[in-house]
Protein backbone atom coordinates (compact mmCIF):
# COMPACT_ATOMS: atom_id res chain seq x y z
CA UNK A 1 0.00 0.00 0.00
CA UNK A 2 1.49 3.15 -0.95
CA UNK A 3 1.62 6.53 1.30
CA UNK A 4 -1.21 8.15 -0.30
CA UNK A 5 -3.35 5.36 0.36
CA UNK A 6 -2.44 5.28 3.78
CA UNK A 7 -2.50 8.80 4.35
CA UNK A 8 -6.22 8.28 2.93
CA UNK A 9 -7.39 5.22 5.12
CA UNK A 10 -5.76 7.45 8.09
CA UNK A 11 -8.02 10.64 6.82
CA UNK A 12 -10.89 8.59 6.99
CA UNK A 13 -10.55 6.80 10.32
CA UNK A 14 -9.94 10.27 12.22
CA UNK A 15 -13.25 10.89 13.99
CA UNK A 16 -13.87 15.00 14.00
CA UNK A 17 -15.69 16.29 17.47
CA UNK A 18 -17.09 19.70 17.42
CA UNK A 19 -16.76 22.08 20.96
CA UNK A 20 -14.20 19.76 22.45
CA UNK A 21 -12.79 20.05 24.90
CA UNK A 22 -13.92 23.57 24.60
CA UNK A 23 -16.05 25.33 22.28
CA UNK A 24 -14.52 26.14 18.90
CA UNK A 25 -12.44 23.00 18.96
CA UNK A 26 -12.61 20.66 16.26
CA UNK A 27 -10.98 17.76 18.07
CA UNK A 28 -9.04 14.83 16.39
CA UNK A 29 -9.97 11.92 17.85
CA UNK A 30 -7.83 8.82 16.58
CA UNK A 31 -9.67 6.52 19.06
CA UNK A 32 -11.04 4.62 15.13
CA UNK A 33 -8.13 4.25 13.94
CA UNK A 34 -7.00 2.47 16.86
CA UNK A 35 -9.78 -0.03 16.48
CA UNK A 36 -8.54 -1.55 13.58
CA UNK A 37 -5.25 -3.64 14.33
CA UNK A 38 -3.79 -3.51 10.45
CA UNK A 39 -4.29 0.09 9.86
CA UNK A 40 -2.48 0.76 13.55
CA UNK A 41 0.26 -1.56 12.16
CA UNK A 42 0.66 0.67 8.86
CA UNK A 43 0.59 3.60 10.30
CA UNK A 44 3.23 2.70 12.50
CA UNK A 45 5.43 1.18 9.79
CA UNK A 46 4.52 4.57 8.33
CA UNK A 47 6.01 6.69 11.21
CA UNK A 48 9.09 4.74 11.59
CA UNK A 49 10.05 4.95 7.99
CA UNK A 50 11.77 8.30 7.71
CA UNK A 51 13.50 7.17 10.98
CA UNK A 52 14.65 3.59 10.67
CA UNK A 53 18.35 4.05 9.06
CA UNK A 54 19.05 6.93 11.85
CA UNK A 55 20.15 4.64 14.85
CA UNK A 56 17.48 5.53 17.10
CA UNK A 57 17.98 4.18 20.60
CA UNK A 58 15.01 6.08 22.75
CA UNK A 59 11.46 7.29 21.58
CA UNK A 60 10.28 9.80 23.70
CA UNK A 61 6.30 9.91 24.04
CA UNK A 62 4.13 12.64 25.31
CA UNK A 63 1.26 12.14 27.69
CA UNK A 64 -0.62 10.08 26.97
CA UNK A 65 -1.93 10.05 23.43
CA UNK A 66 1.50 9.79 22.22
CA UNK A 67 2.25 6.98 24.59
CA UNK A 68 -0.24 4.89 22.25
CA UNK A 69 2.27 4.94 18.96
CA UNK A 70 5.26 6.13 20.22
CA UNK A 71 5.80 3.00 22.42
CA UNK A 72 4.41 0.33 19.11
CA UNK A 73 7.27 2.73 16.75
CA UNK A 74 9.66 2.09 19.66
CA UNK A 75 9.45 -1.91 19.46
CA UNK A 76 9.29 -1.24 15.79
CA UNK A 77 12.16 0.65 15.93
CA UNK A 78 13.67 -1.89 18.38
CA UNK A 79 14.55 1.42 20.86
CA UNK A 80 13.64 2.11 24.33
CA UNK A 81 10.56 3.73 24.93
CA UNK A 82 10.56 7.08 27.61
CA UNK A 83 7.09 8.12 29.18
CA UNK A 84 7.16 12.20 29.50
CA UNK A 85 4.07 13.12 31.76
CA UNK A 86 2.68 16.50 33.28
CA UNK A 87 4.03 17.30 36.61
CA UNK A 88 3.18 15.33 39.64
CA UNK A 89 2.10 11.93 37.34
CA UNK A 90 5.66 10.66 37.74
CA UNK A 91 7.36 8.96 40.52
CA UNK A 92 10.84 11.25 41.78
CA UNK A 93 13.75 11.73 40.61
CA UNK A 94 12.72 13.60 37.12
CA UNK A 95 13.77 16.46 35.38
CA UNK A 96 11.57 19.04 34.56
CA UNK A 97 10.55 21.73 32.12
CA UNK A 98 8.23 24.69 31.74
CA UNK A 99 6.95 25.88 28.75
CA UNK A 100 4.90 28.18 27.77
CA UNK A 101 1.16 27.63 26.74
CA UNK A 102 -1.53 30.07 25.31
CA UNK A 103 -2.83 31.49 28.45
CA UNK A 104 -0.30 30.20 31.58
CA UNK A 105 2.58 28.14 31.61
CA UNK A 106 2.82 23.82 31.91
CA UNK A 107 5.62 21.76 33.52
CA UNK A 108 6.27 18.28 32.38
CA UNK A 109 8.61 15.54 33.69
CA UNK A 110 10.88 12.85 32.52
CA UNK A 111 12.66 9.90 34.72
CA UNK A 112 16.28 11.24 35.27
CA UNK A 113 17.08 7.75 34.27
CA UNK A 114 15.73 7.08 31.09
CA UNK A 115 18.53 9.19 28.53
CA UNK A 116 21.66 9.76 28.29
CA UNK A 117 24.52 11.32 26.54
CA UNK A 118 24.82 8.42 24.02
CA UNK A 119 21.22 8.23 22.75
CA UNK A 120 19.86 9.26 19.83
CA UNK A 121 16.46 10.22 20.68
CA UNK A 122 13.18 10.56 18.72
CA UNK A 123 9.58 12.73 19.98
CA UNK A 124 6.78 11.35 19.52
CA UNK A 125 3.18 12.89 19.62
CA UNK A 126 0.19 11.98 18.05
CA UNK A 127 -0.58 15.19 17.06
CA UNK A 128 1.10 18.50 16.26
CA UNK A 129 -0.56 21.39 17.07
CA UNK A 130 1.64 24.98 18.55
CA UNK A 131 5.00 22.50 19.25
CA UNK A 132 4.99 23.66 22.70
CA UNK A 133 5.43 20.24 24.08
CA UNK A 134 7.43 18.86 21.74
CA UNK A 135 9.76 21.41 22.22
CA UNK A 136 10.08 21.03 25.90
CA UNK A 137 10.11 17.11 25.26
CA UNK A 138 13.32 18.11 22.93
CA UNK A 139 15.22 20.33 26.34
CA UNK A 140 15.05 17.31 28.24
CA UNK A 141 17.36 15.55 25.19
CA UNK A 142 19.27 18.69 25.29
CA UNK A 143 19.80 18.43 28.88
CA UNK A 144 20.92 15.07 28.61
CA UNK A 145 23.17 15.83 26.15
CA UNK A 146 22.15 13.17 23.52
CA UNK A 147 21.01 13.51 20.03
CA UNK A 148 17.97 14.59 18.69
CA UNK A 149 16.68 12.55 15.78
CA UNK A 150 13.99 14.65 14.90
CA UNK A 151 10.06 14.72 15.74
CA UNK A 152 7.00 11.89 14.49
CA UNK A 153 3.51 12.93 14.56
CA UNK A 154 0.36 11.19 13.19
CA UNK A 155 -1.05 14.49 12.55
CA UNK A 156 -0.42 18.13 11.95
CA UNK A 157 -2.35 21.23 12.46
CA UNK A 158 -0.96 23.52 10.24
CA UNK A 159 -2.68 26.68 10.66
CA UNK A 160 -1.43 26.44 14.39
CA UNK A 161 2.28 27.12 13.67
CA UNK A 162 3.87 24.08 15.21
CA UNK A 163 6.01 22.53 12.29
CA UNK A 164 7.65 26.38 12.26
CA UNK A 165 8.44 26.32 15.94
CA UNK A 166 9.87 22.61 15.47
CA UNK A 167 11.84 23.35 12.62
CA UNK A 168 14.08 25.80 14.40
CA UNK A 169 15.07 22.50 16.48
CA UNK A 170 15.35 20.12 13.55
CA UNK A 171 15.27 19.58 10.30
CA UNK A 172 13.86 16.49 10.88
CA UNK A 173 9.47 16.41 11.66
CA UNK A 174 7.55 13.93 10.07
CA UNK A 175 3.74 13.55 10.27
CA UNK A 176 0.91 11.32 8.28
CA UNK A 177 -1.45 13.68 7.93
CA UNK A 178 -2.09 17.23 8.41
CA UNK A 179 -5.42 19.78 8.66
Amino acid sequence: MSLTALQEEVYANIREVPDFPVPGVLFKDISPLLLKADLVRRVVMGLCEPFRDLGITKVIGIESRGFILGSLMAQELGAGFVIVRKKGKLPPHNLEVSYNLEYGAAIIEMPDFAIDSQDVILVHDDLLATGGTAAAAAQFVQQKQASLAGFSFLINLKFLGGYQKLSKISDKIEYLIEY
